[in-house]
């Protein structure tokens, strides 16, 4: 079966910094772009960072650049989003994705072609 799992969200003050990991099993990330999204509540999903596998090439989202940084761990088949100087406004449900097709810009950076595989989100809250 075909799954990935989140991680590494919880509560944190503004501020800080936080890292998500995301996990793939049934599959390897071998050639899939990977990326990472979020919703908070009553907003749409936001596309942030995408890596994609053949050859690390990253991209982010205007939001994350800056303080955000994705990279892959092909041994451990594992995609982590390091964020940094967490503010209120991060405060979502962050989901990662991946897809064997679809590219990082299309599918993460400009929103306009979904990928396949998602996993079912880890809840960041920034407080002040």
């Amino acid at each position: 079966e075909v799954q990935l799992v989140e991680s590494g969200g919880g509560l944190v003050q503004t501020g800080g910094s936080l890292r998500l990991s995301c996990a793939a099993s049934g599959f390897a990330f071998v050639g899939y772009s990977i990326g990472w999204f979020r919703q908070a509540p009553g907003k749409e999903r936001e596309g942030l960072a995408c890596i994609h596998d053949n050859n690390g090439a990253t991209y982010y989202a205007d939001s994350a650049k800056g303080r955000f940084t994705i990279s892959i761990n092909d041994a451990k088949n594992t995609v982590s989003l390091e964020m940094n100087s967490l503010e209120s406004e991060d405060t979502a449900v962050y989901y990662c994705a991946a897809d064997l097709i679809t590219h990082c810009l299309p599918g993460v950076v400009r929103g306009t072609m979904p990928f396949d595989y998602w996993g079912q989100g880890t809840q960041v809250t920034v407080s002040s």
